[in-house]
């Protein structure tokens, strides 16, 4: 008996995902545990698996499509096992399947596909603009990004009742005169053109709204570096000689940060609006680069740890977040984040709240700074730190003051590990 697929939940907030690329194809060999396709969460990327083995039967959906979690998205099976032609309804409710008939993408003479375009349908009231047709919110916005009317599409769409729907709009501009992208082309040459979806997305949304959202603040400040520096060639020798794993200098500021923000409960703490809750403990999130963009995992409890289980757990959090594996809860609950762009040899920046949070320190490069001793100017090489706070929360006193402990830390580094 074929088995259905659904689209996996990955952790409370996650509504829907998109598909990334199709593992398996349609009429290939499946086995039990196999990876069917990666999809994408708002939060982050993962596989799904197949928990059946036999014939990948049914696909619902392309690559691309936005799809509700819980809803079927494939069947494995046995050949002539019967199985639905439309996605059968989800545990959470329908799930809307692609029309058949007059759609506008049959209309405009643009090659369809079976699957549905996935969470996109729904009730048709609920997308009825100002001009009386029925369109779905996603397709009124793709027309109007794209200043196109509509209106010749009304009655017409592959949706529910005829209601117009993302696809249709994404056929009609097929059909639009490419004069002015060959234009553009000509004059400025090639071009690459992708959606802003998945990381990309949640990250533009984000930073959007917490700029519109607080009231930024930030403060510069830099620490002599020579006891860190020396501290690490110190870890260096040890690594040599005993085998150990690498502790790196990223690892050794972030120890410090987190130990100092401890005593400036004002900065691990999230503003609410009308309340603001400080934590006592520190819920540390870093800033990790990946080829699908800017991703955040918190490690948990930061305060009590070593600075070796500290380093050991960035390091497995960070490759999750690079290799795949990282799950939306990994990435939730920070309570104070840490950006390093030093190593990019950036002097210094403006890191962007991630709202509730009250903190972000960026970590910026190490230079050479002149310090007047005892009658003569000496260059000592100095790290840099950049903290945003959010003026509605913290004040600049003791944002400036938290700065102060942290370059005396970094500058008597070996007392911070005691």
């Amino acid at each position: 008996m074929a088995e259905q697929v659904l689209m996996p939940k990955q952790g409370n907030s996650v509504e829907s995902c998109i598909i990334l690329e199709w593992k398996k194809r349609e009429g290939d060999n499946v086995s039990k545990g196999e990876v069917l396709c990666e999809v994408e969460s708002d939060k982050a990327a993962f596989e799904v698996e197949s928990h059946g083995e036999g014939i990948l039967l049914k696909q619902y959906f392309r690559e691309g499509d936005d799809v509700p979690v819980y809803a079927p998205i494939a069947f494995v099976g046995e050949k002539g096992d019967d199985i639905p032609e439309l996605p059968p309804a989800s545990t959470d409710g329908p799930v809307s399947g692609p029309s058949s008939g007059n759609s506008a993408a049959e209309a405009a003479k643009v090659s369809g596909s079976a699957m549905s375009e996935g969470n996109d349908g729904g009730t048709p009231s609920r997308g009825i603009p100002e001009s009386g047709f029925a369109v779905s919110p996603r397709a009124r916005e793709l027309a109007k990004s794209n200043s196109l009317d509509i209106s010749s599409l009304s009655g017409h769409g592959s949706g529910p009742g005829g209601r117009i729907i993302e696809r249709d709009v994404r056929a009609l501009l097929e059909l639009m005169p490419k004069s002015a992208t060959d234009s553009g082309e000509r004059y400025l040459g090639a071009v690459r053109e992708y959606p802003v979806q998945g990381v990309r997305k949640i990250v533009s949304e984000r930073m959007s709204e917490s700029l519109r959202t607080t009231a930024q603040l930030t403060l510069h400040a830099s620490a002599d570096a020579r006891a860190i520096l020396a501290y690490r060639e110190k870890l260096k020798s040890s690594k040599k000689e005993l085998g150990l794993r690498d502790i790196s200098l990223n690892d050794l500021v972030f120890f410090a940060a987190v130990q100092a923000v401890k005593r400036y409960p004002a900065l691990n703490a999230h503003f609410l609006g009308d309340k603001i809750v400080e934590y006592s403990s520190v819920h540390a999130a870093f800033a990790v680069d990946t080829e699908r963009g800017l991703t955040v995992p918190v490690v948990r409890f930061a305060e009590k740890m070593s600075l070796k289980e500290l380093s050991a757990e960035t390091a497995r959090l960070g490759g999750l977040c690079i290799y795949g594996g990282i799950t939306p809860d990994d990435l939730t609950g920070g309570t104070f984040t840490v950006s390093n762009l030093g190593v990019l040899g950036v002097e210094m920046f403006t890191p962007i709240l991630n709202p509730p949070q009250t903190a972000i320190l960026g970590v910026c490069n190490i230079q050479s700074k002149p310090v007047f001793s005892q009658g003569e100017t000496l260059f000592y090489p100095h790290i840099g730190f950049s903290l945003t706070v959010d003026h509605q929360a913290v004040d600049g006193a003791p944002a400036a003051r938290y700065l102060k402990s942290l370059c005396e830390s970094i500058a008597d580094f070996e007392l911070t590990l005691a």
